[in-house]
């Protein structure tokens, strides 16, 4: 059921003649009030941190900020993400916030809206303005609401992410889509999650940005950092109040378990990485360590090949910037446990077993630079022939 999992939410998905073939490029999400009429509830976000923001990043950022955080829908198109498309892409979304609210009889600074796609095309409004009344019609609870909308919102993805987490009080329900530039500090991704929890703005948005700090913006495929990236979160409260950890927990859960399907669908790869640094001067320190070799070209090429060339990680390791501090004579590297590579220099090792573990779709490849206990993990993907295919035209 995904996003809409948790009592007190509904979704709809339609065609507004982005997508070939009338697939489906519509989606909305609402949170509904004790009457199952749509309601404006406790909502928190995070944006790209790119400062070519698209249009909807625009708008929905200044619609929280109006309402202090509270809105009642989420709109979402796929097939253009409405970016570099000066004053009339600003039009267009809110637009596209307003006929939403005018169905729902809400406010349109409680609608926050997304989109998705190729950048520098103007959104054929008109098809999508024509479809929207349909949408918020359209509006249903169950499973396959769920699915269809998490279906509506992808692009180059092959399969839909979807997410619950539960524990005996509270549910935590979510959808996202995202398949490349992928980047720390998130990604050409959009999420949006829904928890019946009650919680205050301003918690919601701590304990958001703290489980996007450990998930979404600890992903890489290509290093690229895109216009539209946006998480949301809902919480429409029916299932009363409960302790922030508890519902930290729950959201850390939900957007790791998104995070991890958007690296393990990313475009051509076929292996996932999980690159941890330990032993730096600080957390910093790992996390740009960390960035640098599961970023690295070379890297992910070794990755696509099953070749442990250790050598390349330790370069990485040393040239993670200025200020982070390396010494090559106490770097230790192990791929799956196998440690390859002791105080920088090669160590006798079961080769087979290496070979075995690199020629898996997932590798663990742990650094440990042995300068304190600074610790940090970047999810990552090798290079493809795939991704090259993929991205070598508009797309």
């Amino acid at each position: 059921m995904s996003v809409v999992a948790p009592n007190g939410f509904a979704a709809a998905s339609a065609a507004g003649g982005l997508k070939a073939a009338g697939k489906h490029d519509l989606a909305l999400v609402v949170a509904l009030g004790d009457d199952e009429r749509v309601v404006a509830v406790p909502a928190a976000a995070t944006f790209t941190t790119n400062f070519a923001a698209a249009a909807p990043v625009r708008v929905s950022r200044a619609h929280l900020g109006a309402t202090q955080g509270r809105s009642a829908a989420v709109v979402i198109n796929a097939g253009n993400a409405n970016a570099v498309t000066g004053p009339q892409g600003m039009r267009d979304a809110e637009a596209m916030t307003s006929i939403v609210a005018g169905e729902l009889g809400v406010a349109p600074e409680e609608v926050l809206v997304c989109s998705t796609g190729l950048i520098g095309i103007p959104l054929a409004m008109g098809p999508v303005a024509a479809a929207l009344p349909g949408l918020a019609a359209g509006l249903a609870q169950g499973r396959a609401a769920g699915h269809e909308v998490a279906q509506a919102i992808m692009t180059t993805d092959t399969v839909a992410k979807e997410t619950v987490q539960r524990n005996a009080e509270i549910t935590v329900g979510g959808m996202a889509k995202g398949a490349a530039m992928l980047a720390p500090n998130m990604a050409t991704m959009l999420a949006v999650l829904t928890t019946d929890a009650a919680c205050e703005p301003a918690v919601l948005s701590h304990l958001l940005r703290h489980a996007v700090s450990r998930s979404f913006n600890a992903i890489s495929v290509d290093g690229s950092t895109s216009t539209n990236d946006t998480v949301i979160v809902l919480a429409g409260g029916r299932a009363g109040p409960c302790k922030e950890d508890v519902l930290g927990d729950l959201l850390d859960r939900a957007c790791a378990d998104l995070a991890a399907q958007m690296v393990a669908d990313a475009e051509g790869s076929t292996k996932t990485a999980r690159v941890t640094v330990t032993g730096a001067r600080s957390e910093g320190d790992a996390a740009a360590m960390a960035r640098r070799v599961g970023e690295s070209d070379l890297v992910k090429c070794s990755l696509n090949g099953a070749d442990p060339y250790w050598g390349r990680i330790v370069s990485e390791l040393g040239s993670a910037g200025a200020g982070v501090d390396f010494d090559v004579d106490r770097v230790t590297i192990s791929y799956g446990g196998i440690v390859v590579c002791r105080d920088g220099v090669a160590v006798a090792h079961d080769e087979s077993a290496v070979a075995t573990h690199m020629a898996g779709s997932h590798i663990e490849i742990v650094c440990d630079v042995g300068l304190g206990d600074g610790e940090a993990t970047l999810l990552a993907t090798d290079l493809g022939y795939g991704y090259i295919d993929e991205n070598r035209t508009t797309s």
